[in-house]
């Protein structure tokens, strides 16, 4: 295995694609995640961490929707969503440049 301090830092800033697609922010993060894991050293938990909190954001989503014809405060929670998914995979990214471990709060853990 080799370490590679910038596929990692890649990989985190990856999922700030959604802000240009809607979408790729988990689709490029999973293909880098899926082909690397095994060359890569930490790709495997940097590249579950990412996808758990992408997992875990969508889900939040998807329940803020109803929370919005119900009270509105669905959107409030939609806004914070967002920051937290422009936020934590710069903070991420820094970290991975630095070899720390990531952190994303609030994900759920889902891939073990």
């Amino acid at each position: 295995m080799r370490q590679d301090k910038s596929l990692l830092v890649i990989t985190h800033l990856s999922q700030l694609l959604d802000l240009v697609t809607g979408f790729g922010g988990f689709i490029v993060p999973l293909i880098l995640w899926l082909t690397q894991r095994e060359q890569v050293l930490a790709m495997d938990n940097h590249g579950k961490s990412i996808m758990n909190f992408q997992i875990s954001m969508f889900i939040y989503a998807i329940v803020c929707i109803p929370l919005i014809l119900l009270f509105g405060l669905g959107i409030l929670g939609l806004i914070l969503i967002g920051i937290l998914c422009i936020v934590f995979p710069i903070i991420n990214a820094i970290k991975a440049s630095n070899g720390e471990e990531p952190s994303y709060p609030l994900s759920m853990e889902i891939i073990k």
